[in-house]
């Protein structure tokens, strides 16, 4: 057989069965051998980052990687920005970009380019095969790299591709993920019966019902707070779970949220830090005088070492969750509280909820938190862009389950053909657009970094008007049945109807 269809064939065998793709020529035999190996399903995106960020939504709901197909350097450079936030959320990712064939590549051709050193700013793996003999052992070697999180880059010149002589290679064992010391155990243990003002700050692996419940039996026997990272890459949420809060965004207001700390224990998280640099504010929100201790890092198993915890400190404690309690729904005009009440009063069980909302996204937390269980998915890295294809991959990992994405209308644009494959999939997304007609986290960010001014050139940067965005033609044009909602009653109308129906829908709601 030739190199594609081992490559294929092993990655089926290891668990990899979902390729997101964007190809061009040097993949084409890639492409061919997807008939010979009908158990790897092929989805079409219309644009890279559409294809990576949607292996990110797949691998976070999955909990295993999904592939992408990319074309070449240029195609990678296209596909980087999700790439980057998959990496900030330690999704397992693999990456398989064509390159030239081996004879061609001296010759320069217009699409040459140094593809391994662009992969190398987001992949912890990355190789190139070398020949069709070492295609398949090189991609079951890469799906163990990734297996607890990670990106692998596969490099494959278009000879490899179409040359016979490739076999199938066996999956590689996963090295199991490493558990936390007992002595780290005992150590954070001796912090919290100190009785000072202790922080428990959660991210990662253990942000899953069984890691926060973990935590919530720490805290109840000890008077810890909990927080959780910002943007934490999957969260359980609802009722029965604590009232989890998120560390702020804004500088001051995640200052002012730590303030009077005396210890930070890390449980699945990195010390937090801001976005961004400030004049005259701090470059992390960490009070100067605590101390910061890790009780697991991530890669590790930070919810046994939880429950080792529990039981050190809290062994009869219990936990304190949430009552079931939803919002009501809301009338009149639709600013973004009102639009947060209905998705919270109108959530379904077991949604999938993708927040790309950004600046209209007030409320949106608060509202929905002590309502059906539900997963949330949050932007990693702060590229925008990533909302619509994460939510297209979690459609695709969870076909049983409704998706939402709550989605801030200028970083819809970046990746706005997302819609297309999700009409061609027929994926159960139903998208509320958070129509604002503006670039309003810029706006913030003007004023915060003392840059703002009365100028109309700058105002222009940050102004989504001279035209309008016309969020319900762009849907329909791309397949997908659009409503647009001016009032609170008329969104959850619209919301109501959009998730009895299966299939993707889109909502343009406009906020004042």
């Amino acid at each position: 057989m030739n190199g594609a269809q081992a490559l294929i064939r092993t990655l089926v065998g290891a668990g990899v069965d979902v390729c997101f793709a964007n190809p061009g020529t040097s993949e084409m035999h890639f492409v061919a051998a997807l008939d010979d190996v009908p158990e790897m399903r092929g989805v079409l995106t219309l644009f890279e980052g559409v294809a990576t960020g949607a292996a990110d939504g797949y691998a976070r709901m999955a909990g295993r990687p999904a592939a992408t197909l990319l074309h070449l350097g240029p195609g990678m450079g296209n596909g980087l920005a999700n790439l980057h936030n998959a990496r900030r959320g330690k999704a397992p990712l693999l990456n398989v970009v064509g390159d030239h064939a081996r004879s061609h590549k001296r010759l320069d051709a217009p699409l040459e380019s140094d593809i391994d050193a662009v992969a190398g700013t987001v992949s912890t793996w990355v190789r190139r095969s070398l020949s069709p003999a070492d295609v398949a052992a090189d991609a079951a070697e890469a799906v163990a790299a990734i297996a607890t999180g990670g990106i692998a880059t596969l490099i494959l010149p278009a000879d490899v591709s179409w040359e016979d002589g490739a076999e199938v290679a066996d999956a590689q064992p996963v090295r199991p993920v490493p558990h936390v010391a007992p002595s780290v155990v005992d150590d954070v243990a001796a912090v919290l019966r100190d009785g000072e003002d202790v922080v428990l700050f959660l991210g990662g692996d253990v942000m899953t019902a069984d890691g926060q419940l973990a935590a919530a039996q720490v805290a109840a026997g000890t008077g810890a707070r909990l927080m959780s990272e910002t943007f934490a890459a999957r969260s359980a949420r609802g009722a029965g779970l604590p009232d989890l809060h998120r560390l702020p965004y804004p500088p001051e207001m995640a200052m002012a949220a730590l303030a009077g700390t005396k210890h930070l224990v890390l449980a699945g998280a990195t010390a937090p830090v801001h976005f961004f640099g400030y004049p005259g504010t701090p470059g992390q929100p960490v009070p100067e005088d605590c101390t910061v201790h890790v009780l697991s890092r991530p890669g590790e198993d930070g919810v046994a070492a939880l429950r080792a915890l529990a039981q050190a400190v809290a062994p009869d404690a219990e936990p304190e969750v949430a009552e079931f309690e939803r919002p009501e729904l809301p009338t009149g005009e639709l600013t973004p509280r009102a639009m947060a009440a209905v998705v919270g009063a109108l959530l379904p069980e077991n949604a999938i909820v993708v927040d790309e909302a950004l600046t209209s996204g007030v409320g949106l937390t608060e509202m929905t938190s002590t309502g059906p269980r539900h997963d949330w998915l949050a932007l990693t890295g702060g590229a925008i862009g990533d909302g619509l294809p994460m939510a297209l991959g979690a459609a695709v990992a969870c076909p049983d389950r409704p998706v939402i994405g709550i989605q801030a209308d200028g970083s819809a644009m970046y990746t706005i053909s997302a819609l297309w494959s999700y009409a061609r999939e027929q994926a159960d997304i139903t998208t509320i657009i958070c129509d604002n007609g503006s670039y309003a986290i810029l706006e913030h960010e003007l004023e915060k970094v003392g840059a703002a001014s009365d100028g109309e050139r700058a105002r222009k940067l940050l102004d989504l008007g001279g035209p309008g965005l016309d969020f319900v033609s762009i849907a329909q044009g791309m397949g997908v049945p659009a409503t647009r909602a001016t009032t609170a009653e008329e969104l959850a109308e619209q919301l109501q109807k959009a998730l009895a129906e299966p299939g993707p829908h889109l909502i343009d709601a406009v906020l004042r």
